[in-house]
């Protein structure tokens, strides 16, 4: 059976919940790049059939969070250092046009959402739920996509999300990284398009700096540069 913490939303397809709960698991590091993921095994300890954990790899799969080895199966991904540098770049792109668009489209109720997601990051963060206040750090991200309103750029977007959140869920100084999002929250909500766009590029540039550039795949980590 799913985990308390697991459980899904009975509202959402169950190939859904358990797809979330696999992800939130490579996440967290319970399962490490390499690790076999196989069917069978998932469908009995999920107590569900084997259909929705299909769906569920495959939509992982699509994210670039597992692969499908011929001779294992489907296994946990890992990031090279190439992948990481690879994927700055696309994000730097693509992440800044969507904080462009979203500071011209966003409406009253797109901004409290923003501010709510914000908020319980902090609520989170202060009762020491950190994977809680990853997701919520995520989402914030991801509402921006939407905020957007651009069907080639969330396309475009969807197939990396699984992988961007992956690596900054390595981010250890959450504090900073919540106060980086308010302050892009700010520009979004200034309605200036080149704010919101210059406020973007300098928060993915200030990680993409801190990135060490030999990290071991399975140990992505990011650390604060000392001068």
């Amino acid at each position: 059976m799913l985990a308390a913490p697991e459980t899904p939303n009975t509202d959402r397809p169950l190939r859904e919940a358990v797809r979330d709960t696999l992800r939130t698991r490579i996440f967290d590091g319970h399962y490490a790049p390499g690790t076999r993921l196989v069917e069978r095994d998932l469908a009995a300890e999920f107590n569900v059939s084997r259909l929705p954990v299909r769906e569920a790899l495959r939509m992982l799969r699509q994210e670039g969070l597992i692969r499908d080895r011929a001779s294992r199966g489907m296994e946990v991904s890992g990031l090279s250092a190439k992948d990481v540098e690879d994927l700055f770049d696309v994000r730097q792109s693509l992440e800044v046009l969507a904080c462009r668009l979203a500071a011209a489209r966003a409406t009253a109720a797109d901004l409290e959402q923003l501010q709510g997601l914000l908020d319980e990051a902090d609520r989170c963060l202060a009762k020491g739920s950190i994977l809680e206040a990853h997701r919520a750090n995520s989402e914030f991200h991801d509402a921006i996509t939407r905020i957007a309103n651009n069907d080639f750029l969330r396309s475009a977007l969807e197939p990396l999300q699984g992988r961007m959140h992956w690596l900054f869920r390595h981010v250890s100084d959450l504090p900073e990284l919540i106060q980086e999002h308010r302050d892009l929250y700010a520009a979004i909500a200034s309605g200036d398009p080149e704010r919101a766009a210059a406020q973007s590029a300098s928060h993915i540039g200030k990680y993409r700096e801190q990135f060490p550039e030999d990290s071991p795949t399975a140990e992505l980590t990011l650390q604060r540069k000392r001068t």
